[in-house]
């Protein structure tokens, strides 16, 4: 049972030890694994640990745990309370939104997992360029007179970030709050991570790592967990968010450049009274980092409303006890009549999803994917393209966005009522097991405006077709479903 090469040198006691702890450790993981994950998630472990008990078990214990320490959960679940003990703040601006019950049944179930309520008169401006987002942010910074708030998954400093950070120097130096937040292992993957830790150490902002990996400083967990998040907040009145990273379109990779390889962004500036339920967000990950709390900056404006869209902010992560993201994208996908379509890089979905997506298409809603012609990372996209067969006979029409550019936008539409857009992919991964923020938000306009954006991608794009699909190499289809195996271990 231990396949050890030397197995028939050992002594005969030790042998019986050794399969008595084999047997054991089989025994415990059938009854153990299995609770509170998806029966696929615990089959793929319990495969692992029964083909390599030693190797499986140690996997187990390092990426097992989805869960983040008891003392973070407990910090979300007190901002969730005071977020609720604070709504009167936002009975004014509080939605009076008329439409479809469907939207308003799914704007009950984000504020009751999220805390957060859904508010009328925001102004939403989508931005599709890069550089322009990049751009839109400088200009609100230098413009900052009382507080910066930055969190992002990715942060570098080059050529595209650099007059970014230096706004956020600038902004400190004149006596600005500035609070820049980004995920350690997310940052600490890219090249450059010691040339922005020296910049940040050697400035006025006041800085942090997000969940960070330091063993000797005490800080563990389980080392895959992430803080996707992308918000930027300045002032109360104007914020960012989206799927953009705070990086050059290349993430500073000298292969990338090289094949003409960058990313496809989308990102949002919002004002009115969806700032200050951006910023809670983002003033609960400074209050799990820093212990320091937030409360003075999150009082709703007394300024008139600056626009006519409806909009609610959408928290998910292992904080949660619910996968608020999941829960939001099935109770929308089941309720759309007419149009549904989804923008996702890494589309690995779980069997709800799934179900939800293709039963849409199967009773007569125009169902459409946009994804990557090529993805940037190996097991994911073939993951991803083991779901192809059973999308296209369900009747949903995928897009692959023309390569070397991966499509990363996260984003979709639902009828003509409701657009999200945010951070969180539509796999596994973005459900369980990273820190994501959504915005949905309501109205025919936004709507519209996000419609363009997806034409865009379409016209750019070449549809795959089942017939050519299915004339794939068997090899590549065995590659697909081994990837598929291992997207479910969570």
């Amino acid at each position: 049972m231990w396949p050890f090469p030397l197995a028939e040198t050992l002594p005969a006691w030790l042998i019986l030890l050794l399969s008595g702890v084999d047997l054991v450790i089989r025994v415990l993981a059938v009854g153990i694994i299995p609770g509170n994950r998806r029966p696929t998630t615990a089959m793929a472990w319990l495969l692992g640990i029964f083909f390599v008990p030693a190797l499986g078990l140690i996997l187990f214990l390092l990426f097992g745990n989805f869960k983040l320490s008891r003392r973070r959960i407990e910090q979300q679940q007190q901002v969730n309370e005071r977020v609720r003990a604070g709504s009167a703040a936002l009975s004014d601006v509080a939605s009076e939104y008329s439409g479809p019950e469907w939207v308003q049944s799914a704007a009950e179930l984000n504020r009751r997992l999220g805390s957060i309520p859904l508010v009328d008169g925001n102004h939403v401006e989508l931005i599709p360029g890069y550089p322009d987002s990049i751009r839109a942010m400088t200009e609100a910074v230098r413009k900052a007179k009382r507080f910066v708030n930055a969190e992002f998954y990715i942060m570098s400093t080059d050529h595209v970030t650099d007059d970014l950070l230096t706004a956020l120097e600038e902004a400190a130096d004149r006596g600005v709050e500035v609070r820049v937040l980004f995920d350690h292992i997310g940052t600490l993957r890219v090249k450059g991570y010691n040339r922005l830790l020296k910049r940040l150490k050697a400035s006025r902002i006041q800085w942090r790592r997000m969940l960070p990996l330091l063993p000797i400083h005490g800080q563990w967990r389980r080392p895959d967990l992430r803080n996707h998040r992308k918000i930027m907040v300045i002032d109360g009145e104007v914020a960012f968010t989206g799927s953009q990273n705070l990086i050059e379109p290349s993430y500073n990779n000298p292969k990338h450049r090289k094949a003409g390889r960058e990313w496809i962004e989308l990102m949002a500036c919002l004002r009115g009274p969806i700032v200050p339920t951006l910023n809670v967000v983002f003033a609960t990950d400074w209050l799990s980092e820093t212990d320091e709390s937030l409360e003075d900056q999150l009082q709703v404006s007394a300024e008139p409303s600056p626009g006519g869209v409806t909009a609610q902010v959408v928290p998910s992560g292992p904080g949660f006890t619910t996968e608020n993201n999941l829960r939001l994208f099935n109770t929308l996908i089941y309720s759309a009549q007419h149009r549904i379509s989804v923008c996702s890089p890494y589309f690995v979905p779980d069997d709800s999803l799934l179900y939800a997506i293709t039963t849409a298409a199967q009773r007569g809603v125009d169902v459409e994917l946009f994804v990557s012609e090529k993805g940037d990372q190996f097991l994911v996209h073939h993951a991803q393209q083991s779901y192809y067969e059973a999308l296209l006979r369900a009747g949903v029409r995928i897009y692959l966005y023309k390569a070397p550019f991966v499509l990363h936008a996260k984003h979709f539409t639902i009828d003509d009522e409701v657009a999200v857009l945010g951070s969180s992919n539509m796999d596994m991964r973005s459900f369980s097991l990273n820190l994501e923020v959504s915005v949905m938000l309501v109205g025919a306009d936004i709507v519209n405006s996000m419609r363009a954006v997806e034409d865009t991608y379409r016209d750019i794009s070449h549809e795959l077709r089942l017939e050519d699909w299915m004339r794939r190499p068997l090899a590549a289809r065995y590659v697909d479903n081994v990837a598929r195996l291992t997207a479910t271990v969570q």
